[in-house]
């Protein structure tokens, strides 16, 4: 290994474009966020350090031997988050990058490409909801705060953005792309003439900086390794990336895999798989660390844990040996996840899928699970088992590799003709997780609000009558925009004493219900007992509709919504214990009910998975 002549930004950009650059496989995707893009540039223009790179010289008799991948350059959360292969390169000497990717295609983002995520509140699937942003400067702010302040104002802006900007005197948006045809001195002052800031010293200042870090500063410095034996090179990736900014296990754990297997490239099997399952039903939030994590489990290695260490070449030859079937499982656990109606925005912790995973595998079961009659009894016993875990705090948090590993031995031993619900909930208990609630946690659930992961098992749990397989919301049975609003409650007659007990209740879970989305879409902001009488064509299906959402009494008005909450709740109380079992029915009645008292906002820590 040794220290190479450090070389210019423009430089290093030419040569990945060129593919001289390019990123083994070995290597994890891009996890930069646009704020530490922006950092890095503004530590490049105050002249601070960004660290020494490491690559590897790979000879082009053995350029075939490997898989490589270009650097990102636009960004898209949803479209394009993924390096593409190179494909072929041909025979020719090419330099991998081990250490330094992150940076590197940061400045490839902000200098040649864009950066595209989500605007927050919009759905996954709206294309308004992914605004195309390029990396901007602003040429008349330059702040000297402190060091630990951020001297030059870098920002990802859409064209549109930035020309709205421009039309104040306040700041002048640069698109730092545009610097690359700056190569003269005599470029720069002709580029600050055309933008119209020539006469603005701090303009001159900032541009000028701009190129020199660009085009004239030797920034890239580097090591150079020219052994071609990938172990040898695999070894150096991770004690590099064990320090300073940690690869996850789980990327350390897909580089071995990527090194190791034959048939198969892990980095792409595993990202695809990744994609897929959070693009079934309404989407999911599933990551690589748990696919990973269930192919341990699946494996039924002894040690789950994500250490280097375990991952030896036996056990990645195994992974790749079984990953059909490893594949398969998950799909079909994230399907029936989908049927029960779970999705990102409904499921508390992502674990739950690894021991069902471990099920469907170890019964060998197929796609028919999901419908066919004669499994009606284990999915239900598997949905009663996922809704109970879900609501109850603290059961995926802490001690999960010791969970999934217990889990697993008593669907081994237990599991081959049915789910064995009673053996698993004895080792959950037998772990400290038992699944029984008390009266007072209850109360809690009851007293969920309106956002809360915890509240979608509950009340699928109270009410199944509605099919979780079609587009569902939680819908407020006495309109939010009516409860929150003071001036029509006080219209109704109700007294400014009760007014934030109302607004406190509007978002609780006594005036919350699943609904079909096309039906709260219609039902808007309705008053319940209007929207029942448009809804149901006889009084026997709106009594019935009524007595199966425990919403007898329901009042024509706000005027009566308090006693119609205190009923509700009480009836919901009794009617979840009931269905919990094991006596809680009797403890319920006579414990008081907690909605005697005003309750504050619940923090909801939920339970925390992969």
């Amino acid at each position: 290994m040794s220290f190479q002549t450090p070389i210019t930004i423009a430089s290093a950009l030419d040569r990945i474009h060129g593919r001289g650059y390019v990123l083994p496989a070995i290597q994890r995707e891009f996890v930069w966020s646009r704020d530490k893009i922006t950092r890095l540039f503004d530590s490049l223009m105050r002249g601070y350090p960004i660290g020494s790179f490491l690559m590897w010289q790979v000879k082009e008799e053995n350029t075939g031997r490997f898989n490589f991948y270009e650097f990102m350059r636009d960004y898209h959360e949803r479209d394009n988050a993924h390096c593409a292969a190179t494909g072929p390169l041909g025979n020719r000497a090419i330099t991998a990058i081990l250490d330094g990717q992150q940076r590197l295609t940061a400045l490839n983002i902000g200098l040649c490409g864009s950066f595209t995520v989500k605007l927050p509140r919009m759905w996954a699937n709206n294309p308004l909801a992914y605004p195309k942003k390029v990396l901007y400067l602003d040429l008349l702010h330059h702040s000297r705060d402190g060091d630990l302040a951020v001297e030059y104002n870098f920002r990802f802006l859409t064209t549109e953005e930035a020309q709205i900007a421009n039309q104040g005197a306040e700041a002048h948006w640069y698109r730092v792309s545009d610097v690359l045809t700056l190569r003269s001195a005599r470029d720069v002052i002709r580029e600050l003439q055309h933008h119209g800031v020539a006469d603005d010293e701090v303009a001159g200042d900032v541009l000028s900086r701009l190129h020199e870090v660009v085009h004239v500063v030797p920034t890239v410095n580097f090591f150079l390794e020219e052994a071609q034996e990938l172990d040898k090179v695999l070894n150096i990736f991770i004690r590099v990336n064990s320090g300073g900014t940690v690869l996850s296990y789980s990327d350390l754990l897909l580089s071995v895999a990527t090194a190791q297997w034959v048939e198969h490239d892990a980095r792409e099997t595993i990202h695809r798989i990744v994609d897929e399952l959070n693009n079934v039903g309404q989407g999911f939030a599933f990551s690589k660390d748990l696919v990973l994590k269930t192919g341990l489990v699946l494996l039924g290695k002894g040690d789950i844990r994500f250490k280097v260490d375990n991952f030896d070449r036996e056990t990645m030859a195994a992974l790749e040996k079984h990953w059909g079937g490893i594949e398969k499982a998950l799909r079909l656990g994230v399907a029936l996840l989908s049927d029960f109606g779970f999705s990102s925005v409904t499921l508390t912790a992502n674990s739950v899928l690894i021991p069902l995973a471990y099920y469907l595998n170890h019964r060998s079961l197929g796609d028919s699970y999901r419908t066919a009659e004669a499994f009606r009894e284990d999915r239900a016993a598997i949905r009663r088992w996922l809704q109970r875990s879900l609501m109850k705090s603290g059961i995926w948090g802490s001690g999960l590799d010791r969970l999934l590993t217990g889990l697993r031995a008593v669907l081994e031993k237990e599991g081959a003709q049915g789910w064995p619900g009673d053996a698993i909930e004895r080792e959950m208990t037998r772990q400290g997780k038992s699944l029984r609630l008390e009266p007072t946690e209850i109360d809690d659930l009851l007293d969920l609000k309106y956002g809360s992961k915890r509240l979608f098992p509950m009340l699928a749990m109270l009410y199944p009558g509605v099919d979780t397989r079609d587009h569902f919301h939680e819908d407020h049975i006495f309109p939010r925009s009516l409860l929150r609003s003071r001036s029509k409650l006080r219209a109704a007659g109700l007294a400014d004493a009760e007014l934030p007990l109302i607004e406190d209740r509007a978002d609780r879970a006594a005036n919350l219900q699943l609904l079909r989305g096309p039906e709260n879409m219609a039902k808007q902001a309705a008053l319940p007992a209007a929207w029942l009488d448009k809804h149901f064509q006889s009084e026997a299906e709106r009594e019935g509709w009524l007595r199966e959402y425990d919403a007898t009494g329901l009042p024509d008005g706000v005027a009566g919504f308090q006693e119609f909450y205190a009923a509700r709740r009480a009836r919901m109380r009794q009617r979840l214990a009931t269905l919990l079992g094991t006596g809680l029915a009797e403890q319920v009645a006579d414990t008081p009910d907690a909605s005697q008292n005003v309750p504050g906002d619940e923090p909801d820590p939920g339970n925390e998975g992969l």
